[in-house]
């Protein structure tokens, strides 16, 4: 009865672990919702409280102009009523101008009638002549400003038909803006509306969720099941969401199941079963700590780098095995350090081994990432000048971007704040950068390595993701040689020779001396699926090596 409530338990164990990455992943998909929520709501009361401000400006602005148009108005009547009584008075003035001046003729001729010593009564009627034709000369005079009186001059007129003409553009600038605004705001409110009604939704869902889900799990129960009691179990959890949580308890209750195994079962001689582990039988569990298994793999990696001539990387370590513990108990040793790899996926020095060794990532991308760790750590201890271990943020930012010249800004902010960088921190301030690059006993890196494998991988996908826009969406298309070529030199114009005959030679699995030549016709006639390329080229340390666009000379 125990076996086979031991065996419930274990084939039980799967549907809770699922039931709480459901739960979990129900309580982030929730609050990521009430908090876009909140933001859309708090940023559409934003927008429209600067709308309703810009519509009373604009009404105030309406306002204005009309009081400005009706005192323009007025002024002109003004101006116009002017102009009128002036009229007036000049005609007035002259008519009594040319009664003094005729009056002054009169008396004159009169007091010396001999002046002129002409007939008195020729010179009377030539006076009375010319007497007539200023009578006619002074009524069209008159007649003329009688006419043109109310005339303006042509200057004023102009200037007036421009100022009316630059106000009436205002007013119609003005009133499209005011209907634009109402469209807006009419747009707003249907979307605030249909904002509500995705909350009421979203919190209908809610709280659905909230009655069918299961409750939070408490990991505090776990201090007394975890060896090492509450402090180990606190350490292992510090900074872990549920899911990964729940990786850690399945590694530890794995570990001491695998504790208790004294016997792995042999897999056999088959063919899909990798070449160190080929053994028929039982095989003996040595049994090591973790600690011991990470110095074993250190150890052969340390051997695998300075190994003359490469064998592949499984016949290596079962070969490394051999001669360190002979020949008898190698294959024991095999099956003890596969099965720990394989249980601690957690573990950075375990997982890495296990991806490498099971095919799962070229050993390439291990050992240039290890050296692209060495290298900025040798920028750094060159920058040091003083030999004290210590670096101004100034100096660490910009040993980040000479090294690596290809990561955004906000790369370079992130792997800065990884390494200690705080907003309100100064460029003068310390750092320490040796801590950057230590590692615990169980071989895990500081979060600034690890943030560098993360954008690493990163990067990669998002390389991998253009290359497969470039060859087409569907992953059942077909791809060349040459178009595969193509791609790589659209994307990544920077590429040498010999690093694009490195991705061809990883994608087609094909030997760098039987790939065809760029002009031979057998380019055409090699066909893989674009799902097989970039599962392959996933495996290996494959990069972008300049910008998409080659930048412009300066």
């Amino acid at each position: 009865m125990l076996v086979h409530q031991r065996e419930k338990i274990q084939a039980l164990e799967p549907l809770k672990a699922k039931l709480v990455s459901m739960n979990e992943e129900c309580n982030q998909r929730i609050l990521a919702m009430q908090a876009e929520e909140r933001d859309e709501i708090s940023v559409l009361k934003r927008e429209k409280m600067n709308l309703l401000k810009l519509i009373d400006k604009k009404n105030e602005e309406k306002i204005s102009l009309q009081s400005e148009v009706s005192k323009l108005r007025k002024s002109l009547a003004e101006e116009y009523l002017h102009y009128l009584s002036e009229r007036d008075a000049r005609k007035i003035l002259i008519g009594d101008l040319n009664e003094l001046r005729y009056q002054r003729e009169d008396v004159s001729l009169s007091q010396s009638p001999g002046v002129w010593g002409e007939d008195p009564v020729k010179l009377t009627l030539a006076l009375k002549m010319t007497r007539q034709d200023l009578t006619r000369t002074q009524m069209e005079l008159n007649t003329m400003k009688a006419n043109f009186g109310d005339v303006i001059p042509r200057r004023d007129f102009e200037m007036q038909e421009k100022i009316n003409k630059d106000l009436q553009e205002q007013l119609d600038s003005l009133r499209a803006d005011y209907e634009e605004v109402c469209k807006e705001h009419e747009l707003l409110l249907q979307l605030h509306m249909s904002t509500l009604k995705e909350r009421d939704q979203f919190f209908s869902e809610l709280q659905e969720i909230q009655r069918t889900s299961t409750p939070r799990p408490d990991w505090v129960k776990c201090e007394d099941v975890v060896a090492g009691g509450p402090e180990r179990w606190r350490m292992l959890a510090e900074g872990k969401n549920s899911d990964q949580l729940v990786d850690v308890l399945l590694e530890e209750i794995g570990e001491g199941l695998l504790r208790e195994k004294d016997f792995f079962p042999g897999l056999g001689y088959g063919e899909n079963i990798p070449s160190f582990l080929r053994f028929d039988g039982l095989v003996e569990n040595k049994k090591p700590s973790k600690k011991d298994v990470i110095n074993l793999l250190k150890d052969a990696w340390k051997e695998r780098l300075t190994e003359e001539e490469k064998e592949t990387f499984p016949d290596f370590f079962f070969n490394f095995l051999e001669r360190r513990f002979g020949l008898s108990d190698a294959i024991a040793w095999a099956y003890t350090i596969f099965e720990n790899i394989k249980l601690f996926r957690s573990n950075e020095v375990m997982s890495q081994f296990y991806a490498v060794l099971m095919g799962k990532m070229t050993e390439s991308t291990y050992i240039n990432q290890k050296d692209r760790i060495a290298h900025l750590l040798k920028e750094m201890t060159n920058a040091d000048t003083q030999n004290e271990g210590l670096l101004t943020m100034e100096q660490f930012s910009t040993i980040l971007k000479n090294t690596f010249p290809l990561k955004k800004e906000e790369q370079i902010q992130e792997l800065m704040e990884t390494g200690g960088w705080q907003p309100n921190s100064s460029n003068s301030d310390l750092l320490n950068y040796h801590l950057l690059f230590t590692e615990n006993e169980e071989g895990q890196s500081e979060p600034f390595v690890q943030k560098l494998w993360e954008q690493y991988k990163d990067e990669k996908e998002q390389y991998l993701q253009e290359l497969k826009q470039e060859l087409g969406r569907n992953p059942h298309d077909e791809v060349t040689l040459s178009k595969l070529h193509g791609a790589l030199m659209t994307i990544d114009p920077s590429l040498d020779k010999q690093t694009v005959i490195a991705y061809l030679s990883q994608a087609f699995e094909l030997p760098v001396s039987e790939l065809p030549e760029e002009d031979n016709e057998k380019q055409e006639g090699t066909v893989i699926q674009l799902q097989t390329v970039l599962e392959r080229l996933r495996l290996a340390d494959i990069k972008r090596m300049g910008p998409r666009e080659p930048e412009p000379a300066s």
